[in-house]
């Protein structure tokens, strides 16, 4: 097993808050475009989701800041789509990234004996996991 350097976090946690802002963009980017019968739904689906990534940016932009880093400000990229369904495939993807990611991340902190970090990733390894399975969901009764 490789050792962890605490730069190794810092750098993993920094990739992990481009992947929030990148979710919230795309939350917001998306519930503004969603049509069709579920629109309103939709909508209200992905609008409340960005608190919780909110949420998860400011803490990861803290935490890499007390640990000595400088919080990036770039999100990874941004997928776009016209297609509906697209763009839940698109969410589906980003967030069963994260929940591999966080569990990554938990094994770091765990390493390097950050157990605050790793408890709080626990936590929003939770949050996570439920935004995925629930876009689940929504996937496996869409009709192509």
């Amino acid at each position: 097993m490789t050792t962890v350097t605490m730069d190794d976090l810092i750098a993993g946690l920094n990739d992990d808050l481009a992947g929030e802002y990148n979710a919230i963009i795309s939350y917001l980017q998306y519930s503004a475009k969603v049509n069709g019968p579920y629109r309103p739904q939709l909508v209200e689906f992905l609008q409340g989701e960005i608190p919780d990534e909110q949420g998860h940016a400011q803490y990861l932009a803290d935490k890499i800041a007390s640990l000595g880093g400088e919080p990036t400000v770039e999100p990874r990229p941004v997928k776009t789509s016209d297609n509906t369904r697209q763009m839940l495939e698109f969410i589906y993807e980003a967030e069963a990234d994260t929940v591999r990611n966080y569990q990554q991340r938990i094994e770091q902190a765990e390493a390097l004996g950050e157990t605050g970090l790793k408890i709080q990733l626990e936590d929003m390894l939770n949050d996570e996991t439920t935004h995925r399975d629930e876009v689940k969901k929504i996937l496996d009764g869409w009709d192509r």
